[in-house]
């Protein structure tokens, strides 16, 4: 399980952190899960930034599962 949590939240950094990278430079463009998502139009950046968090929420409870 410590695993997936970690894997989850690797994807959901990498994914805001292009999200942001978009946004502030234009560069990246077909690689942000948060530029395909209607609902999010205009809110781009709050959905970035809520991945960035949920990938820290995923990687704090990651450590706190038990190893082996």
């Amino acid at each position: 399980m410590k695993q997936v949590l970690e894997f989850l939240g690797v994807i959901a950094f990498l994914q805001g952190g292009v999200g942001l990278v978009h946004e502030f430079t234009g560069w990246l463009s077909g690689w942000g899960l948060v530029q395909g998502l209607d609902f999010l139009d205009g809110r781009e950046v709050y959905g970035s930034v809520a991945l960035l968090v949920l990938s820290f929420a995923l990687f704090a409870a990651a450590e706190s599962q038990k190893s082996g």
